[in-house]
């Protein structure tokens, strides 16, 4: 058997940071520190800080007045802010930029009149931070169906995207939104983030060379479901696994080449774990594609660094 390792693939930048701040905020308070949803959508990684006394919490009345708090990296809406400064709280706002750019790109539009088309999943805690920056102004969309439903004649009317969707879905619905409403404003530069499309990218070149693709992450994480459906468009079999324990050995049968990838919130190790499994359980042999490198590296919220001793 020969395994192939998709790269990039795992952490992005986004993550790095968000899971350093939580790192970070555990030095400086101790536990409990608290997390407004999971820091990331990864059981690996919310289990390990769970076991280290972080409080993950659904919403702020759970969490005591005047207790640390971190925004994860999907983002939240102002009115959680809001309730966050009445509670006293001492956030630390782990947003991924890329989230925040929505965001501010939401608000703008809003301000100068325009109907906001917000393609996305709903209940992405995602979705609902960005839509909560303009809720009277903002529809969201899942489907080309759904943009074919819409009933409004906007005067003026834009188009957001939720960072991790997959591009090629994105792009089916944008063009339904531009033929329906020609005028459509878009930002100048794309929503989707740079590593979801990377590590996209990556399965689309190189799932033609392997009979089956295993991606390593969370079924709540949305990147990591793109990456699955995917290998699956493009002919092998393509199975998403939270780590070795959800793989089956029949799914091995007959097959000769593996690729490996992993989504956005997924460790490396547990990308490890399963090559080892690989190597041992079938001889196989690895070697690493790399179609293209990344270089992206975002700061420590600013609330943070401040807090630090070296001020970094």
């Amino acid at each position: 058997m020969r395994i192939i390792l998709a790269n990039p693939r795992g952490f992005c930048a986004g993550v790095n940071m968000a899971i350093e701040s939580l790192e970070r905020a555990l030095d400086l308070f101790g536990p409990p520190v608290y997390v407004y949803h999971e820091i990331v959508h990864n059981k690996y990684v919310v289990d390990r800080f769970r076991n280290r006394g972080v409080v993950f919490v659904d919403g702020l009345d759970e969490v005591p007045e005047g207790s640390p708090l971190l925004y994860s990296a999907h983002g939240v809406s102002p009115q959680v802010r809001e309730h966050s400064r009445r509670r006293r709280l001492k956030t630390i706002d782990a947003t991924c930029p890329l989230v925040t750019k929505v965001h501010l790109e939401a608000i703008k539009y809003a301000k100068e009149g325009y109907t906001i088309v917000l393609i996305g999943h709903e209940g992405h805690d995602e979705v609902v931070g960005t839509m909560g920056e303009a809720p009277d102004r903002m529809i969201l969309v899942e489907t080309e169906a759904d943009v074919e439903s819409l009933d409004i004649q906007p005067e003026k009317i834009a188009y957001l995207t939720q960072t991790t969707l997959s591009v090629d879905d994105a792009n089916v619905i944008i063009a339904a939104l531009r033929r329906k409403f020609p005028q459509i404003a878009n930002p100048p530069k794309d929503d989707i983030c740079y590593a979801t499309q990377n590590r996209q990218d990556a399965v689309r070149q190189l799932a033609a060379k392997a009979d089956l693709v295993l991606v390593l992450g969370s079924q709540n994480s949305s990147n990591s479901l793109r990456l699955a459906e995917i290998g699956n468009t493009l002919g092998p079999k393509s199975y998403l696994v939270d780590g070795v324990s959800e793989i089956r050995p029949e799914w091995f049968e007959g097959v000769q080449t593996v690729l490996i990838t992993a989504g956005a919130s997924a460790p490396e190790n547990v990308v490890q774990e399963c090559v080892e499994f690989l190597v041992r359980e079938h001889g196989a042999t690895i070697e690493e594609e790399t179609i293209r490198e990344e270089s992206v590296h975002f700061p420590l919220p600013k609330t943070l660094r401040e807090l630090l001793p070296t001020g970094r």
